[in-house]
This record gives structure tokens, C-alpha cells and sequence, in this order.
């Protein structure tokens, strides 16, 4: 009932949309009273939970990555869970497991995954197995316990992290794994600015209480008004054009590609381009993408879906320095 009210409470699309822009910017002065800077990333993981999509976090730890995702829930009405990967957590301990009860029947107990927003703490320190676990419920947004089927409660978002200073003793997800994930968000230091308004603002007693801003049923009305946005040609081929560049030997192939890549970005890499560019324009109050919103997420879309040969590595190219290149020749 609460969705139907929602549908019928915009006369057009357009109406709908100049609302949701209201939204997002009373969403991001909310998380301001907690979260000091970090624009770009709180808008990257914004986009992905209204594209209906999950985001990989990388960051040196201290940066507030448990704050930023336990803030973003509490504004946006959803509930929250933490999982800490380690070398022995099970996939038990994510999706549950049936237990005997005092009937002598088995009744399913469910795990943390079971929440609208999930921070997947570390994934790259537990098994791929128990990998696998969070990777199907990502996928299927349900989990299958002894041949039975639970589906997950919707709006679903995961944010796993990964630490990219301790190397010993992780099981990196294989770049199959890594696809399912439409952003790869990379955390920097703070300016000297924002670390000083930290720690004035955390060695003070003082708690900030945030408001929910938008509920369950409001992100999934705004995820199906993005999905209905229109997209013009010209932004469809750009996206294409510019993945297909990244794919080394081949026809579209840029000679930065052929240079300097072991392998290119997939068709996922074009969809979540086309997906990410809706979204972008609706934050910015637009009610269709361009050329410019395809740029403005095409870092963290493909950064984790090329991967760099010897040479790049030796000469210093990075990831960031490849894509702007194919971006740049396409403009």
C-alpha cells in the first residue's frame, strides 16, 4: 500500500524526479552532520543504491568506512548489518542455518545477510567459498539453505571493503567476482581541513541524531523512475565505444589498450555506464543523461574491470590514467 501511495503522489515523472533531487540533497546535508568531506565517495554509493547496484570499497582503515555505511542506512530508513570476514567464517554465518528445534523439526535460522544494507567487512580475507556465499545473494538477491529458497527484502545493497596495505593472509576475488560489483570506490586521506573539522568534531561529547531522509519503499520507487529514464543514442554508442576501447587485440581497441592492458572491460562495463550516467542526472536535477554523466562514472565502473599488463606497471600507467586516455579520445 505504502509503494501505491507513492506512485500516486507525482502527476508526471518530471514532477517526480525535481522531487528526488530535493531528496538527495536533504539526504547529503543529513550525512554532513556525521561525515566530514568524502563527497565523491558518498555520491558513488549513493548512485549504486538507487541503480540497484553494490559497490567495493577501498581504503586504508581509519577512514570511516563503518560510520559512512551505518550513517547512509540510518538516513535512508534502511536496516544495517556489519559482517567481519575472516579466515574462518563459514557461509553459515552469513545466510543462517537450519537448527533442530524442541518439535524435532528443522527451522531456519537467518543470518546478518538478511538486512537491506550489508557491509562486507575485509571480503578479501575469507575463503572463496564462503566468498561465494555473498556473491550469490548479490547476485540472485535470494539464498537457497537445504534446497529451500529465501528471498532477500528489497532495497538490497552490499558494500564490501578491502584493505589494500596487508596483503598476507587474503584471498583476492577473482575478476569474475569482482564484475558483480558495479562501483569500485577508492577512499583517499582527508585534507589537512577536513581532518582538522574530524578531529574537533570526535574529541568533543556530542551526538548528532540523524533523521531518515527517504524509506524502503521510496528507494524503490526512485530506482524504477531512474530505470525509466530516457537515454538519447549518441550517450548508448559513447558508453559502448568507450568499453569496446578497452579491449586489447581487438578491432575498437585504443592503442593504450593494446599497450599497456592484459584484457578490457566486459558488457556489464556498458550497462552499469548507461545505469550510473541515469542516476547521476537525476541527482543533478536532469531527466536525461549525457556525455558528461557517462565520464563522471566511468572511473570507478571500469577500474576494476581492466586489468594493467607488466608494462603499465613498470612505466608507472595507472588504471586512472588508461581510462581517462580512452575517454579522452573519444571527446
Amino acid at each position: 500500500m505504502k509503494q501505491e501511495a507513492t506512485d500516486q503522489l507525482y502527476k508526471s515523472d518530471v514532477e517526480a524526479l525535481n522531487s528526488f533531487v530535493e531528496k538527495y540533497n536533504a539526504f547529503r546535508k543529513e550525512i554532513g552532520k556525521v561525515i566530514i568531506g568524502q563527497d565523491e565517495v558518498i555520491r558513488n554509493v549513493v548512485i549504486s543504491i538507487f541503480s540497484r547496484g553494490h559497490g567495493l570499497l577501498v581504503g586504508v582503515p581509519g577512514l570511516a568506512k563503518t560510520l559512512l555505511v551505518n550513517t547512509i542506512s540510518q538516513a535512508l530508513g534502511l536496516s544495517y548489518n556489519r559482517i567481519q570476514f575472516t579466515p574462518d567464517l563459514m557461509p553459515s554465518d552469513i545466510i543462517g542455518t537450519e537448527i533442530l528445534n524442541e518439535n524435532r523439526k528443522f527451522s531456519f535460522h537467518t543470518g546478518p545477510i538478511f538486512a537491506n544494507v550489508i557491509l562486507a567487512d575485509e571480503i578479501n580475507r575469507t575463503p572463496p567459498k564462503t566468498q561465494s556465499a555473498l556473491l550469490e545473494a548479490m547476485q540472485e538477491k535470494a539464498v537457497t539453505v537445504a534446497g529451500k529458497k529465501y528471498t532477500l527484502d528489497e532495497p538490497f545493497f552490499v558494500l564490501a571493503t578491502q584493505n589494500p596495505i596487508e596483503q598476507e593472509g587474503t584471498y583476492p576475488l577473482p575478476e569474475a567476482q569482482l564484475d558483480r560489483f558495479m562501483f569500485n570506490i577508492w577512499l583517499d586521506y582527508p585534507s589537512a581541513e577536513e581532518e582538522m573539522e574530524v578531529v574537533k568534531s570526535t574529541t568533543v561529547s556530542q551526538n548528532q541524531e540523524i533523521q531518515e531522509i527517504l524509506s524502503g519503499e521510496d528507494i524503490l520507487f526512485y530506482q524504477k523512475l531512474i530505470s525509466r529514464i530516457p537515454v538519447p543514442d549518441n550517450v548508448f554508442e559513447f558508453a559502448v565505444r568507450l568499453v569496446g576501447k578497452s579491449r586489447p587485440h581487438t578491432d575498437k581497441a585504443h592503442p593504450w589498450a593494446n599497450e599497456y592492458l592484459h584484457w578490457g572491460a566486459g558488457p556489464r562495463a556498458s550497462q552499469y555506464l548507461i545505469i550510473g550516467a541515469k542516476t547521476h542526472a537525476a541527482i543533478n536535477g536532469k531527466y536525461s543523461p549525457d556525455i558528461e554523466d557517462i565520464t563522471a562514472v566511468a572511473r570507478p565502473i571500469m577500474q576494476h574491470r581492466i586489468v594493467r599488463n607488466y608494462k603499465a606497471e613498470a612505466e608507472g600507467v595507472s588504471l586512472h590514467d588508461i581510462i581517462d586516455e580512452l575517454i579522452k579520445s573519444e571527446q
